[in-house]
């Protein structure tokens, strides 16, 4: 929408001072030659946006000058309603929303505070791409298409076809009755029924997205918490999960939990040890789970699971026995 982009190029002018095409390009995600378009546009609409030439050239507007276009659109307000986590407007497609409504509230503020504010905002980082071991968080990538084309039909209460690549399956094409939309740990998922049963799509397996005229088989109201909740407990129940109990160091216990599907009960041991019940989503999962905590756990029950761990240990310490 050029308009909001006009607007945007105006507010970061004003906020940031002198910058070049490139800047501004990158900034609002265009070519050079759109931003170069864009200035001409403002220009000729009275905008008092110039040029500098030269190595530390670039475009700014006249001092003093004040806009007040501010106000927020649709999309920029519900950017701001997800705004406490950044990647859960990522994982709904409205990252550049955000990022468009975040330069407005700025620029709304009286000149004494934005200053304060813009500084505080360099002091905080929030959620950043990596964690002190440099392991790279991973975040769902939506396109903005097909996770707008969803929000529509959510927010609208109509239906939707989705083409739907499940896991080990081919893509098919597929007709819910959308519910809502939950972010999980930076992953999205649309809660929706299908032929009157409750199903659980995760958005970055959707593959394409087309909102329908007719309108949702759904509630008029829903508490999207507990449906998430029930949900949760039928997912955890299901399928070929085991349970195993497990002796953990404290240091090491959200390494385990982040990696079981569940914490069934929690306990801990005299010399300060933990004692989890949790469960897997099968054998396999659970030796991997356990294998990767080293001496950190032990796994207690059950008996097979002992022994798979001490066949896979047998197995290594031969292979790097020293050698004669």
């Amino acid at each position: 929408m050029r308009a909001d982009r006009l607007v945007s190029l105006v507010l970061l002018l004003r906020q940031r001072g002198r910058l070049s095409a490139t800047a501004l390009a990158r900034e609002l995600e265009v070519s050079t030659r759109t931003v170069l378009r864009d200035v001409e546009a403002l220009s000729a609409a009275g905008v008092p946006v110039y040029a500098e030439r030269g190595r530390h050239g670039g475009f700014a507007l006249l001092p003093g000058f004040r806009t007040e276009l501010t106000g927020l659109n649709h999309e920029e307000a519900l950017a701001l309603l997800v705004a406490g986590s950044r990647r859960g407007a990522q994982a709904f497609g409205l990252g550049s929303a955000l990022a468009s409504a975040m330069l407005k509230v700025v620029d709304a503020l009286p000149e004494s505070q934005r200053h304060t504010a813009a500084g505080v905002a360099e002091r905080l980082l929030i959620d950043p791409e990596t964690d002190l071991l440099s392991r790279r968080q991973v975040v769902d990538e939506v396109p903005d298409p097909v996770a707008a084309e969803i929000r529509r039909a959510v927010f609208a209460g109509h239906r939707l076809r989705i083409r739907y690549a499940a896991v080990g399956r081919p893509p098919t094409w597929r007709t819910v009755d959308p519910i809502g939309l939950v972010t999980v740990r930076d992953q999205g998922y649309l809660l929706a029924t299908r032929a009157g049963a409750d199903r659980t799509y995760r958005l970055s397996r959707v593959l394409a997205a087309e909102e329908l005229a007719e309108p949702a088989q759904r509630p008029d109201r829903v508490d999207l918490d507990r449906a998430w909740q029930e949900r949760g407990t039928r997912f955890r129940a299901g399928g070929d999960q085991v349970t195993a109990l497990v002796r953990v160091h404290p240091v090491r216990r959200e390494d385990l939990v982040g990696t079981a599907v569940a914490v069934l009960a929690e306990g801990v041991d005299p010399d300060g040890r933990l004692r989890l019940e949790v469960s897997f989503q099968d054998r396999r999962h659970a030796e991997w789970a356990l294998w990767q905590l080293s001496t950190n756990a032990e796994a207690l029950a059950p008996p097979w699971l002992r022994t798979a761990l001490h066949d896979r240990a047998t197995a290594v310490a031969t292979r790097y026995r020293p050698c004669p």
